[in-house]
């Protein structure tokens, strides 16, 4: 018989996999960026966002924390790489001002993850009120994020168009939410379950949005590159990036 945690780990997998492309999802962005060699209307806050997001998951997932959490590790170490290259590239091409904001920024951002962190190790003594405390953080910070596509949702509802919601990114997103809702309900994990649930939710309301305002969507406006941010539910819960779509 296949126990609990041999299924655990497989939907944990899945999830890193699914997670791991909505990761990838604002290279569209990134490549306007590079090919332009400027930055334009594009705000670098939705990738300084996942990557504190991250820190805090990698912090929750490290062992004197919260043991056997391998697949939250390795999925936020991957988000962590791969939204630092996204900060750097947008760095490289920003004015001298935004430069300056970004470093800001992420400078709070490490001081702030670090005293987490000794605070958590210097004032906890047990696993489990180390768990209590990262994984409140996180849920705070996860729940926080999950408000950034309502302002998408209400644009949908306004114009009666999708153009601005692509069904592709509401579709992963809501999976990626059930299968990390699935993987903390396995060994109940309510740190994870909370910002999964709230994720699976918002993108089941996207897709039912599409549905209803799919027909009235005019097909026939001029394309132009706007910024949608979007959110990704990981097993670093509601880490959202902004996605460069067509309309």
């Amino acid at each position: 018989m296949i126990s609990t945690s041999s299924v655990r780990t497989v939907v944990g997998i899945i999830g890193n996999v699914i997670s791991f492309g909505l990761f990838l999802s604002p290279l569209p962005t990134f490549m306007t960026i590079v090919s332009k060699k400027a930055v334009e209307q594009f705000s670098p806050m939705p990738y300084l966002a996942t990557l504190l997001n991250c820190m805090m998951w990698i912090v929750y997932g490290l062992p004197i924390v919260h043991p056997n959490s391998v697949l939250v590790l390795t999925i936020n170490g991957a988000g962590l790489l791969i939204e630092a290259l996204y900060i750097s590239i947008f760095f490289a091409f920003s004015p001298r001002r935004l430069r300056l904001k970004i470093l800001g920024i992420l400078v709070a951002e490490l001081v702030f993850v670090g005293a987490v962190l000794a605070g958590v190790l210097g004032g906890a003594h047990t696993h489990n009120k180390r768990t209590e405390i990262v994984g409140i953080l996180c849920v705070i910070f996860g729940t926080a994020m999950y408000a950034s596509p309502l302002s998408i949702m209400k644009t949908v509802i306004d114009t009666k168009s999708v153009k601005y919601m692509p069904f592709s990114l509401s579709f992963i997103s809501f999976l990626n939410g059930i299968c990390w809702m699935s993987y903390s309900l396995l060994r109940f994990d309510l740190y994870i379950l909370i910002p999964n649930g709230l994720g699976a939710l918002l993108s089941a309301a996207q897709l039912i949005l599409y549905f209803k305002y799919y027909r009235t969507t005019p097909k026939d406006e001029p394309k132009q590159n706007i910024e949608v941010p979007e959110v990704v539910a990981t097993s670093a819960p509601d880490s959202f990036s902004c996605v460069t779509v067509e309309r």
